[in-house]
């Protein structure tokens, strides 16, 4: 069986696309978003000069993911105001965290994948235009039911991180795409922690309502950050169609053994990860510590603490192959996870290594293996992200379920000592297929083990595309553009 990716081995440098196949394709640039509201000429594409993806671009892409997925998590700090304030059960408003979470991953599934078929600045603009819009109805309504409808649509449209993490892809130099990935993840993981704090903050010293005002401009915010400095991007799959983008998806998942391997390992890893913050708090709450909530809440400050570490671990990534990365940071997974096992529930000292290696780790490992999924097709990197997060998704609901289930009936050892079961499945996966094993290959170490990634040459050869639903034209010219750039970079360098 071959995948989607063993074609992109096809050397076409003896035969040029044609040159209206160029023009159409390269020298379509845009003035307008919406065909109404200009883009600030600093940020209009222009194949002749590229975009430089500076640091200080990269932290905006990292402050906007931290600022939009906070959507997601500020409810879950004021479920009981909002009990009382609409006069209902606790079981009633415990489905709103349940709609907000829906909604985000059918946005994964239906909204992130049209990254690769539209011109990414708009569409995150129209996202946040409609999150920052709904939000405003949640500060207002006196109504569950809206309430509950609206925290949906917001959860669906609150994707703008994951269709900013493939754009920083494509934006990113190859010897920089390691790092640039880590801060928009790590920007992302910070939304999720400082959500819930400045919910539960503002909502004690005011009400909730004040929470979703705060939303509303933080949000307003970032639309005039991504208005300001989200540079436009051409469309690299302009004949792609939105069933073909599904139709080419289940193929990479069939077809491709990469994408099936990155896929098992972050679910397991989302697994273990979940699961460890889901059963801290009974690890924490119960014998020998019996730690108030406050004190089990200071613990997420060292699972911040690894979170913040890990940019700089993104240069390192950059310097390694990324399978190398991905298996280094398994291996020291299993390392810290054996801690918990052992002394887990007899010292907090274990506790608190653990827990800021696992965090460290995680992000590491979860970079690598995201380096290594957009390695697979540039014309498709918004579609493998989707499968990632996905993967990821379906970690979380295991970790969740299971995890709890083996806490309660065998205990903090039995846990633990399941999920350190998980890190050695991961490792096992890992090293089924070595760094350099062929596409199309399931097994093996063809290629060598070679530690060190190699500088970018100064002259590569054009591709055919390597999307198997748009292997024609528009990735030939996507493909030249990129040529184009590097030529003129190995030209400069001479």
């Amino acid at each position: 069986m071959t995948s989607p990716a063993e074609t992109s081995d096809i050397s076409v440098t003896t035969e040029s696309p044609p040159s209206s196949l160029v023009t159409a394709q390269t020298e379509r640039t845009f003035s307008k978003d919406f065909r109404c509201l200009p883009i600030p000429r600093r940020l209009r594409y222009d194949p002749e000069k590229p975009f430089y993806f500076g640091i200080l671009l990269n932290v905006s892409f990292g402050i906007g993911s931290t600022l939009v997925v906070a959507n997601l998590y500020y409810c879950q700090p004021i479920l009981i105001q909002l009990s009382a304030s609409f006069n209902v059960t606790y079981d009633e408003v415990a489905r709103i965290p349940t709609l907000v979470q829906a909604g985000f991953g059918i946005g994964l599934v239906f909204i992130t994948p049209l990254g690769d078929m539209l011109r990414r600045r708009q569409l995150i603009l129209l996202l946040v235009v409609l999150s920052t819009t709904l939000t405003i109805g949640l500060a207002v309504t006196n109504n569950l039911l809206v309430f509950e409808v609206i925290s949906f649509l917001i959860g669906l449209t609150s994707v703008t991180p994951q269709i900013l993490m493939p754009l920083a892809a494509d934006l990113a130099p190859p010897a920089r795409r390691g790092s640039a990935i880590s801060v928009v993840q790590s920007g992302l993981l910070l939304g999720i922690l400082i959500a819930r704090v400045l919910s539960g903050i503002v909502a004690n010293f005011t009400s909730w309502r004040m929470v979703y005002c705060m939303s509303i401009g933080i949000q307003s915010i970032v639309l005039g950050g991504a208005y300001l400095l989200l540079p436009d991007y051409p469309v690299k799959n302009r004949d792609l169609s939105y069933l073909g983008i599904f139709r080419s998806m289940a193929k990479y998942v069939v077809t491709e053994p990469l994408v099936i391997q990155i896929m098992l390992t972050n679910w397991a890893a989302s697994a273990c990860y979940t699961n460890w913050w889901v059963t801290l708090t009974f690890l924490l709450g119960g014998s020998p510590y019996y730690y108030s909530t406050i004190i089990i809440g200071l613990f997420g400050l060292v699972g911040m603490l690894g979170v913040i570490v890990v940019p700089f671990v993104g240069r390192l990534i950059d310097r390694l192959m990324p399978w190398w990365s991905a298996i280094v940071s398994t291996v020291f997974l299993l390392v810290f996870q054996a801690v918990q096992t052992g002394a887990g529930g007899i010292n907090v000292a274990a506790v608190i290594i653990s827990c800021f290696g696992l965090d460290l780790f995680r992000q590491t490992q979860s970079v690598s293996l995201s380096t290594l999924m957009f390695s697979i097709s540039e014309t498709a990197r918004s579609r493998l992200n989707a499968l990632t997060i996905i993967s990821v998704f379906l970690g979380q609901i295991t970790g969740t379920s299971v995890g709890t289930d083996v806490f309660v009936g065998y205990g903090w050892r039995g846990n633990a000592t399941l999920f350190l079961a998980m890190y050695v499945f991961q490792l096992a996966v890992l090293l089924l297929r070595g760094p350099h094993c062929p596409g199309n290959r399931w097994f093996g170490y063809e290629g060598g083990l070679e530690l060190w990634q190699k500088l970018p040459c100064k002259q590569s050869q054009p591709t055919v595309s390597d999307d198997p639903e748009n292997a024609g034209d528009g990735h030939l010219a996507v493909e030249k553009i990129r040529m184009d750039s590097e030529r003129k970079d190995a030209e400069k360098l001479r």
